[in-house]
């Protein structure tokens, strides 16, 4: 059973993760399926709109933390191919058909697409206060959230749909069997746009979306450094044996006074 499985709708394409006995959890081969799809559908000049979703009852439940586990690194191991998804080299637009639980790495692939439809059901969760050394603090920004609300994700607190909805996160939401015939209508208004209008229009307003400076991202690097490492795979190991985690900390007890500071400006 392929594990990314596809269907083409005339000039869409419909990207189904497909391990749903694992909630669609990223392990190794998915990741390369993925990136392979992203970049035949990125040269298929017959293909114009692409809808992700997943099987079952999961979207994408991000980490797969038993091979993360089996490696024994976190964060999966490196693609030998770069998948346009992730990077953002795909020009094409992505709808989102969110089917389920979207959690970590299932959330960025929703937050990497252009529109986005759920089901009531549905649950999201920026994962990586559980699993890293930083919480997820750019997401909130990225999608233009008031503060609490930003600061809410990034401490790993789980979002109903309709909250998500009524915060302007998602597009629509849609019962499960309208969820992919909502997705298609979406997509075939994309193609009655001029295609270089959809094109451009596309490019313009993934530009103009917050970014967080580089002041900033070398601040979160030395942040991503700053604990007991060993926690990242305790945290792993203690979801995997579902049990209470016990974690570290700091190897030095001291380090939680001396955190890294943001580079101030040269003054003129």
């Amino acid at each position: 059973m392929a594990v990314v499985e596809t269907e083409r709708h005339g000039q869409i394409l419909v990207v189904r993760m497909n391990r749903p006995e694992r909630l669609n959890a990223l392990n190794h081969d998915m990741r390369t399926e993925l990136a392979k799809t992203w970049s035949a559908f990125r040269r298929d000049e017959t293909l114009e709109v692409a809808i992700l979703t997943g099987a079952g009852r999961g979207f994408c439940a991000g980490e797969d933390m038993k091979e993360s586990l089996q490696d024994g690194a976190p964060g999966g191991r490196r693609l030998a191919e770069e998948d346009p998804f992730r990077s953002g080299a795909l020009e094409k637009p992505v709808i989102a058909a969110i089917n389920g639980f979207a959690m970590g790495g299932g959330f960025m692939l929703v937050e990497r697409t252009d529109l986005r439809i759920a089901v009531p059901e549905a649950v999201f969760e920026i994962s990586e206060a559980k699993r890293w050394l930083l919480g997820g603090y750019d997401h909130g920004h990225v999608a233009n959230l008031p503060f609490p609300i930003a600061m809410e994700m990034a401490l790993g607190f789980r979002f109903t749909a309709q909250r998500f909805y009524e915060i302007g996160f998602l597009n629509r939401l849609a019962p499960g069997e309208e969820l992919i015939p909502c997705a298609l209508e979406m997509a075939e208004h994309l193609l009655t746009l001029p295609p270089a209008s959809r094109v451009n229009t596309v490019h313009m307003m993934r530009q103009i979306r917050p970014a967080v400076g580089p002041a900033f991202e070398r601040l979160a690097a030395a942040l991503h450094e700053h604990g007991a490492k060993s926690d990242r795979m305790e945290s792993r190991a203690a979801f995997a044996e579902k049990r209470a985690p016990n974690f570290k900390g700091w190897d030095d007890p001291q380090d939680r006074y001396r955190l890294p500071a943001l580079e101030t400006p040269p003054s003129d």
